[in-house]
C-alpha cells in the first residue's frame, strides 16, 4: 500500500488492530450483525513466486510505518501473511510466506477460492506478482540514493523492500475520500463501517480476514443510506458515483495505471469524482510526490534544516524541492524516507513527528 498521511499511517492500520483485538467470537458476532457476508474459500492452490534480488519479504508486506498491502484487516504472524482482495471480481484469501533470504529470495504462495480456479491461476499469478513488486528493479534507484545524505540511510535500513500496488482502485478512492475533512476517529469509523456491512470477510487457513467492498456491492446503496448507516456526509455521494463508474471494468486498474506515463495515470484519477490533486498523488501508482500539511513539517527539516511555520503555505514549496532533488525518484524517495522516519531521526539527530 502507497499510502503516506499522517491519518492513514495511525487510522487505517489501527482500525483493523482494533478489530483483530475482539478475537474471533466477538469478530464473528460483528461480522453477523452488521451484514458483511462470510465467504469459506476451500478450494486453493500453490505457487512460487522467485523475486528480483534484493526483496525483503517481511519489510514489503508488512511496511514499517503501518501501511496494509490489501486490506486493513490482515494478519502476519512469524513471518507469514494472510490477507484478502479481490481478482477478476472473485474474492480471494492468500497465505505469503518467504522461504529464503533477501539476496536469493523465494515467496511461498497458496491461493485460497470459493470454487475451483480453472482458467484463473495464471491470472492470480501474474496480478499478484505485480503487486508484490516482484519484476521491479532496485539497483538504478540503490545507485542514485547512495550519493544522497538522505536517502543513504534509508536504502541501508530499509534494504530489500518493495513498493505495492494495493488491492484496487476503489480501496484507494474510498480510502482517500473517508479522510477528507474529517477527524481521525471518524476517518476510522467510516471505514469500517463500509467494509464491515458490505464488505466479504474470506474464511481460510482457519482465519478471517475481511476485504474491502466491490463496486457492485456499494453501486446498489442509496446515497440516504450511506449517509445515515455510515456516517459518510457529503462523502456518500462521491463513493456511490465512484462504484457505478468503476464497477463495468472501463476504468484502469491499478496494474494498468502503473504502465502508464505518470501524468497520465494522474489525468485519468482526477476524472474520478471527489478525487482531486493530493488524492490523485495518493492512488497513483509509483509515481507522485503527495505533500500534506504533516509531511510538509518532516520534509521541510529535511531539505531546508527547519519546520515550515506555516505548513499548508509551505507545502507547494517543499514539494517543487523534492521533485528537483530526487526528479525520477521521487516517489521511491518518498516511500523510503515515509518508513524509515525513526531511523532517520536518530542519524540524522534531527526530530522528525511520527504522527
Amino acid at each position: 500500500m502507497r499510502i503516506w498521511i499522517r491519518q492513514h499511517v495511525v487510522a487505517w492500520s489501527a482500525v483493523g488492530r482494533n478489530l483483530l483485538r475482539q478475537g474471533a467470537e466477538v469478530y464473528k458476532a460483528t461480522i453477523t450483525a452488521t451484514g458483511a457476508s462470510l465467504v469459506r474459500l476451500e478450494k486453493n492452490f500453490s505457487f512460487v513466486l522467485s523475486p528480483k534480488a534484493p526483496y525483503n519479504f517481511e519489510l514489503t508486506a508488512k511496511k514499517p510505518a503501518g501501511w496494509d498491502l490489501f486490506t486493513p484487516f490482515e494478519v502476519f504472524e512469524e513471518g507469514t501473511m494472510w490477507t484478502a482482495l479481490h481478482v477478476d471480481g472473485m474474492l480471494v484469501g492468500l497465505k505469503l510466506k518467504s522461504t529464503e533470504e533477501t539476496d536469493s529470495p523465494r515467496i511461498s504462495v497458496t491461493a485460497f477460492l470459493a470454487r475451483e480456479p480453472d482458467d484463473k491461476e495464471e491470472t492470480i499469478k501474474g496480478i499478484l506478482a505485480e503487486k508484490l513488486g516482484v519484476n521491479d528493479e532496485l539497483s538504478q534507484f540503490y545507485g542514485f540514493a547512495r550519493r544522497d545524505p538522505i536517502l543513504k540511510h534509508a536504502v541501508d535500513d530499509l534494504y530489500g523492500m518493495h513498493d505495492t500496488l494495493g488491492g484496487s482502485v476503489f480501496d484507494l478512492a474510498i480510502l482517500t475520500i473517508c479522510l477528507q475533512m474529517a477527524p481521525l476517529k471518524r476517518s476510522e469509523q467510516m471505514m469500517e463501517c463500509l467494509v464491515s456491512r458490505y464488505g466479504r470477510v474470506a474464511e481460510f487457513d482457519g482465519r478471517r480476514v475481511a476485504a474491502w467492498p466491490v463496486p457492485s456491492e456499494i453501486s446498489v446503496v442509496s446515497i440516504k443510506e450511506l449517509e445515515s448507516r455510515c456516517k459518510l456526509g457529503y462523502r456518500a455521494k462521491y463513493v456511490i458515483q465512484l462504484a457505478k463508474i468503476l464497477e463495468g471494468g472501463a476504468f484502469p486498474t491499478l496494474e494498468d495505471l502503473a504502465r502508464l506515463p505518470a501524468e497520465e495515470s494522474k489525468r485519468r484519477l482526477m476524472e474520478l469524482p471527489g478525487i482531486g490533486d493530493y488524492s490523485a498523488d495518493i492512488i497513483n501508482p509509483r509515481a507522485g510526490f503527495p505533500i500534506d500539511a504533516w509531511s510538509v513539517d518532516v520534509f521541510g527539516k529535511l531539505f531546508f534544516g527547519r519546520e515550515p511555520k506555516n505548513a499548508r503555505d509551505a507545502i507547494e514549496r517543499v514539494k517543487k524541492e523534492g521533485i528537483r532533488r530526487w526528479g525520477r525518484w521521487s516517489w521511491m524517495a518518498f516511500f523510503y524516507v515515509a518508513q524509515d522516519l525513526e531511523n532517520l531521526s536518530k542519524k540524522l539527530n534531527v526530530k522528525l513527528r511520527l504522527q
